[in-house]
């Protein structure tokens, strides 16, 4: 996806798409992030639909780090 005409493509499936409730297509990275009640799979068929190549990425952006929980004292567990 590197053209106007291949994200018009996209944009045109998507916006019509049941659950989708935004997108965001950067023609720069190739890459497509779409937010909504929707499956990956079911968004992956969509736009393959276009006739153009999609693939599953995994996002890192946005994703809490874990936050160790405490034991009960408050202190740390001791090494073994």
């Amino acid at each position: 996806m590197s053209c106007q005409g291949c994200s018009g493509a996209v944009n045109r499936v998507l916006s019509k798409m049941e659950g989708v409730e935004s997108f965001d297509i950067n023609l720069e990275q190739q890459k497509v992030t779409v937010k909504g009640n929707v499956t990956p799979e079911s968004v992956l068929q969509t736009v393959s639909k276009t006739g153009k190549a999609a693939s599953f990425w995994e996002a890192t952006e946005g994703k809490p780090e874990p936050v160790p929980e405490p034991n009960e004292s408050g202190s740390k567990p001791a090494a073994a």
